[in-house]
């Protein structure tokens, strides 16, 4: 009896322990994501002080919030994906919701690109704006060479 209670409880810290790890290293890449693309931006804008202390908290504020819009748009989209049963009526209530969102993040960057006009010159925007979507496609284009190395061994 203690032998089969003492196996469940180490199987069951095992588990905890992995689940534990994983999240951490799930955590520790974004962070580490983040720290690159600091450093890619820092580089590619060539802020001065003044300008990266106004630059950054306003920059790191847009992402908050369009983080939060994707999160609410994924939930949105898997309760159409997921739910087949859906009124009519319900899924209009979700696309409504959906386009909103799409409505609320293309707002969102204006009033960005707007702020960001106010404290750097334009050439820096325009820097900034494609520098960001630069890095976002280098992310992605790593993430593919790696996931297809991986596959291949």
């Amino acid at each position: 009896y203690f032998k089969i209670k003492f196996m469940k409880i180490f199987r069951t810290l095992l588990l905890v322990l992995f689940v534990s790890s994983s999240l951490y290293a799930q955590r520790l890449n974004k962070e580490k994501v983040k720290t690159l693309k600091i450093a890619y931006l820092t580089e590619k804008l060539d802020l001065t002080v003044s300008e990266a202390e106004i630059f950054w908290p306003i920059h790191n504020e847009f992402e908050k919030k369009v983080d939060e819009i994707k999160l609410k748009s994924v939930k949105f989209r898997k309760q159409i994906a997921t739910n087949k049963d859906l009124s009519e009526e319900e899924t209009k209530k979700i696309l409504v919701q959906i386009i909103q969102l799409s409505s609320d993040r293309n707002q969102l960057e204006v009033d960005y690109f707007n702020r960001l006009l106010e404290i750097l010159p334009a050439k820096k925007v325009v820097i900034a704006i494609s520098s960001d979507r630069e890095f976002k496609r280098k992310m992605i284009e790593e993430y593919k060479e790696r996931h297809r190395k991986f596959k291949n061994n």
